[in-house]
């Protein structure tokens, strides 16, 4: 069966392609030349093959400009967009220095009041004190332009201001998302730590409404709503940064190592599965054991099993335990600072050694304090 296709196929082929002669005169002589149907058929073959090819790089040459083309078109969109933003602000601030030139006096007493009016922005900007990295952050930039012209001064002090508040925005939100992900990791809910009322400037001026913003601070509603993102998101950042520094968050030894973890582990004294509410830190007798977050000492005096203890209320919920001491450094209702020395490493208890037992209280119940030493190196890595 497949013969006999075959034969039909070349049958086909010898019809469409039949055997050719060519006869050349040349010189008296006569040359023939005998093109049979495999010749035929293969320069065909070569014929279509460079007819594909060239149509396919034809195809891509035009796909290619068709591409680049729209680029190009993408291009000068996004040039017209920008230089019509451009042009926009720069029509407004002519207009705004017009009508302001017209109503309070020459260009210099303008330039002038913008400029006031700069660093009592950066004033209200940077008022948000105390937190590490915000000062250089947001330090200000008053242009020098004493040989300009009133237009450039103004200009610059424009642009300075554009600086000013894209660098509170993204400080702000930076550190805030770093702050979240140390809650997160302490195994907080960093929204409960958060407030969304923005205020700002000396006087409390809510600033809910971008319409009076604008009127107090003397701008345009769009930078007054600028002003108000910025606040809102240094705010969040302020009250994070505030809560972490009443938490857990600092190590209550110096010494790094760690002789048991938080879990299940074998009792060094029944040799059986049980359950181990906290850190253990190995260590000298008498070395420093140092609060880890600032607090009232809520109790001293010796636990069952714990021996000479230490606690301190946090507050929020928070309470952490230091366990197994060889001396207590504070008494009941003493306020102590993050890092004050509390009392000093001992065996006391059902202990097997000098070593420090470090527990963090939540709301009643045993958290792992492992997390809250990870999210607090998290948090001084901020800073």
């Amino acid at each position: 069966m497949a013969i006999k296709r075959f034969l039909r196929l070349r049958q086909s082929l010898e019809g469409l392609f039949p055997e050719r002669h060519l006869y050349v005169r040349s010189g008296g002589e006569m040359r023939g030349y005998v093109f049979s149907t495999n010749k035929q058929l293969i320069a065909a073959t070569a014929v279509g093959c460079a007819a594909l090819w060239m149509g396919v790089c034809t195809a891509a040459m035009m796909v290619n400009a068709l591409a680049v083309s729209s680029t190009d078109q993408q291009v000068i969109k996004q040039r017209a967009y920008y230089e019509r933003l451009n042009a926009d602000r720069q029509a407004r601030l002519n207009s705004a220095v017009a009508q302001l030139s017209a109503t309070n006096g020459s260009l210099d007493e303008l330039a002038a009041s913008v400029e006031k009016r700069h660093s009592a922005l950066a004033m209200l900007v940077s008022d948000f004190k105390g937190v590490p990295g915000a000062a250089e952050a947001l330090k200000t930039n008053p242009p020098r332009l004493l040989a300009a012209t009133p237009v450039q001064r103004i200009q610059a002090t424009r642009m300075d201001q554009e600086r000013l508040i894209d660098n509170a925005e993204t400080f702000a939100k930076s550190r805030a998302e770093r702050l979240r992900l140390a809650m997160r990791m302490a195994g907080l809910d960093a929204g409960n730590y958060t407030g969304r009322g923005a205020s700002l400037g000396g006087p409390l001026i809510e600033a809910k409404d971008p319409r009076a913003l604008a009127a107090v601070l003397d701008v345009d509603e769009e930078f007054a709503t600028r002003i108000h993102r910025a606040a809102t998101d240094m705010s969040d950042m302020r009250a994070l940064n505030q809560a972490a520094q009443k938490l857990p968050f600092f190590r209550p030894t110096s010494n790094p190592a760690m002789s048991s973890s938080y879990g299940v582990r074998f009792d060094p004294f029944t040799r059986r599965p049980a359950f181990h509410s906290g850190l253990d830190f190995p260590g000298a007798f008498h070395t420093p054991i140092m609060a880890t977050a600032p607090g009232v000492i809520s109790f001293t005096g010796v636990r069952s099993g714990y021996g000479k203890t230490v606690e301190i209320d946090h507050g929020g919920g928070f309470k952490t335990r230091y366990a197994h001491l060889q001396a207590i450094s504070v008494r009941v209702g003493e306020r102590v600072a993050i890092g004050q020395r509390v009392g000093a490493m001992g065996s006391t208890g059902r202990s097997t050694g000098p070593h420090l037992h470090y527990e963090v209280w939540a709301n009643g119940r045993a958290q792992n304090p492992n997390r809250f030493l990870k999210a607090g190196e998290y948090v001084q890595q901020t800073n």
